[in-house]
């Protein structure tokens, strides 16, 4: 075991991951998470009657944050007045994701929106580019994730060449 960690320790200080690598490993995960998030509220209820009624009190003068806190079965979100924070329209389900995309800043949905879940009000407080920490405030990290799938690659080499004849 102690032979183990010391080979392991060996191979990480012969093969360091330099600042180049978590540069470009920084750049690509910024490239493929780079775009708009939109900050959005909503009001998740079982029935489309329900969502409709709330619409209709919403457009009457009715606050949509205290809908929410006081409807939605989301209670996650509810608490905050149905606020999902900022987040890319892709981590939501795809029919949420779609009725977020078509509404502009401080609009909202005029129908309900039937996911798996029940149906949903929909309400776009802000939109974004997406945020990113600078890279000297995530090197460390990176540095650390490279290092550590730079040996386990090792380990998975050396365990594919080992000879197990028992």
């Amino acid at each position: 075991s102690i032979l183990i960690r010391e080979l392991f320790a060996d191979y990480a200080k012969k093969n360091p991951v330099t600042e180049a690598d978590a540069k470009a490993e920084y750049e690509k995960f910024k490239a493929q998470n780079s775009g708009e998030e939109v900050r959005a509220r909503h009001i998740l209820v079982e029935k489309e009657d329900d969502a409709k009624a709330l619409i209709a009190q919403i457009k009457g003068g009715a606050k949509f944050e205290e809908l929410a806190s006081k409807n939605s079965k989301d209670t996650g979100s509810a608490a905050n007045g149905g606020d999902l924070d900022f987040a890319k329209p892709s981590s939501y389900v795809p029919e949420f994701a779609e009725a977020i995309t078509k509404l502009k800043k401080g609009e909202m949905t005029d129908a309900p929106v039937k996911t798996q879940y029940g149906f949903h009000i929909i309400k776009v407080e802000d939109t974004r580019e997406a945020q990113f920490p600078a890279f000297d405030d995530v090197k460390a990290q990176i540095l650390q994730r490279l290092q550590q799938q730079k040996v386990g690659a090792f380990q998975q080499e050396l365990k594919s060449k080992a000879k197990t004849d028992y």
